[in-house]
């Protein structure tokens, strides 16, 4: 049996790609084995001389950057505190904030390699500001494109907690 374990990048300097991790995104060290950095939910750098060794002969299997082919994926429910905190870190915007077709507002931009990172809000989230924008039932459903049993469990526990 085939268990997945964690993505990889490969950086180029890991002091400043765990504090982009750590001090940006807030993400916590799992496992420091120096020239590879686990953080918790199991995603890993590591340094790109040692995995180019491991890999092989750089002739044969360059490592390359920048290549908009992969992304990390995040959510959060405060997605505006984050616009303003990437914009103070001055980070390198794929795009600002947009919304997806199925609502959902995104954002992408290059760690300090030039692996895309996105963070988008939760799907609890955007049914939420939908219902409180006024949208029935039935057009959250078709707005988000997300099941009947979601979007009621959304509403119905948000009139929960503000009871």
């Amino acid at each position: 049996m085939l268990k997945f374990v964690a993505p990889l990048f490969v950086v180029a300097d890991i002091a400043r790609s765990r504090q982009f991790y750590e001090g940006l995104l807030g993400l916590k060290v799992k496992f420091d084995f120096g020239q590879n950095v686990t953080f918790e939910g199991d995603f890993a750098i590591h340094l790109e001389p040692h995995y180019q060794g491991l890999i092989g002969d750089p002739t044969d299997f360059p490592i390359r950057h920048k290549a908009n082919n992969a992304e990390l994926y995040f959510e959060t429910k405060d997605i505006e505190s984050y616009v303003t905190k990437l914009n103070e870190a001055g980070v390198n915007w794929v795009h600002t904030m947009r919304p997806q077709p199925w609502g959902q507002r995104v954002m992408r931009f290059y760690d300090p390699d030039g692996h895309i990172i996105e963070i988008g809000e939760t799907m609890e989230a955007v049914v939420l500001r939908f219902h409180q924008q006024g949208l029935s039932r039935e057009e959250v459903i078709q707005r988000s494109s997300m099941p009947a049993e979601f979007v009621d469990m959304v509403i119905q526990g948000h009139k929960e907690q503000n009871a």
